[in-house]
Formats: C-alpha cells, sequence, structure tokens
C-alpha cells in the first residue's frame, strides 16, 4: 500500500466529512436562517439551498471518492465566494467578531487539489474507471 495512496484517502474523507457536517448544520440550524443570512450579504436566499445540499451530498460522495473532480470543483467555488463575499474582511485569523478565513482556505487548498489529483486506487472513481 502506497503511502501517498493513503494520505489521499485521509485527505479526501476528512474533505468530505467537513463538508458533509457543515451542510448538515445548515438544515439543522434551520435553512431559512442560512438563507436569510444569504439575502442580508446580496446573494439571494435560493443560493443556500443549493450551497447546502452541495456540501451535504458533495461531502458524502467526496468521502467515498465518487465524482471526486467535479464535485471539487463545487467545493473549492463555494469557498471561494465564502471567502470574498463574507470572511475577507475579517483577515486571516479574524477580527475579534468573526472566524478569519483560514479553514475556508484549507478547505478550497484540499478541493484544488483533488480537481487535479490523479484517481485514488480506494475510490468509486477508480473503480468505475476506464483506465482500469
Amino acid at each position: 500500500m502506497n503511502k501517498n495512496e493513503i494520505g489521499k484517502v485521509i485527505l479526501r474523507v476528512v474533505l468530505g466529512l467537513t463538508f458533509f457536517i457543515h451542510g448538515l448544520s445548515k438544515f439543522q440550524g434551520g435553512i431559512a436562517n442560512t438563507a436569510g443570512f444569504f439575502d442580508s450579504i446580496g446573494i439571494p436566499g435560493f443560493m443556500a439551498y443549493i450551497v447546502a445540499i452541495i456540501e451535504l451530498l458533495g461531502g458524502i460522495v467526496v468521502i467515498f471518492g465518487l465524482g471526486t473532480r467535479i464535485v471539487s470543483t463545487l467545493l473549492a467555488l463555494i469557498m471561494v465566494g465564502a471567502i470574498l463575499t463574507v470572511k475577507l474582511p475579517a483577515g486571516f485569523l479574524g477580527d475579534g467578531q468573526m472566524a478569519g478565513y483560514e479553514l475556508e482556505l484549507l478547505l478550497l487548498a484540499m478541493s484544488i487539489y483533488f480537481i487535479f489529483a490523479s484517481k485514488s486506487k480506494f475510490s468509486l472513481d477508480q473503480k468505475f474507471s476506464a483506465d482500469n
């Protein structure tokens, strides 16, 4: 078993789990509240539903390594949006009122990694690939 493959699986599971939990919390905390927050910062409220579904379902499929490149692209776009619309003014570490963008930057970097990385031997992408 290759050390790089083990690292890739760990990174993929952590990324997927993190997004899954964030998506789940949006629904558990009342998705209408998230939609209201989106409206308050100038983003149409319906986008909260789209973001939450991508985080929730995308997190699950990334854990299993299915559609990893496509889902990672969507997750990266969400992180760019979060950084630019909400987190950037607070700075990297935050401003005492709000957390900074350090977590979003890490999640963005992890997502970008999976956009460019080769398919993991331990993923459904590899199992369904014609390249086998």
